[in-house]
């Protein structure tokens, strides 16, 4: 596949991966403990592990960020996960006011 290619209805159906640029957009399905319970969660390769490192930054095990999540979101988790890491990541990226 060509860079930046956008997959075809077809493609989507066999769950081929799709690439924008180099980053891979495939989704792959993890199993997750929310306080005892077992479910799964939805992430595209590049979210789910930069939610790991999160949860390796922060010194806590994935499951226990994602109940921490769960607690608060509203709607579904694999999208509220999404918006974990987005925040992380725009939290970083933004300038750091210093105090005086």
């Amino acid at each position: 596949m060509t860079r930046g290619t956008i997959s075809s209805p077809e493609r989507k159906m066999n769950k081929e991966p799709v690439t924008a640029g180099t980053v891979s957009t495939d989704i792959l399905k993890h199993s997750v403990s929310i306080a005892g319970h077992r479910t799964s969660v939805s992430l595209e390769r590049k979210f789910w592990e930069l939610f790991q490192e999160s949860a390796r930054r922060r010194g806590i095990s994935v499951n226990e960020l994602i109940t921490e999540i769960d607690a608060s979101r509203r709607g579904n988790l694999s999208s509220a996960i999404r918006l974990y890491v987005l925040e992380e990541l725009l939290e970083q990226a933004s300038p750091k006011i210093s105090s005086f």
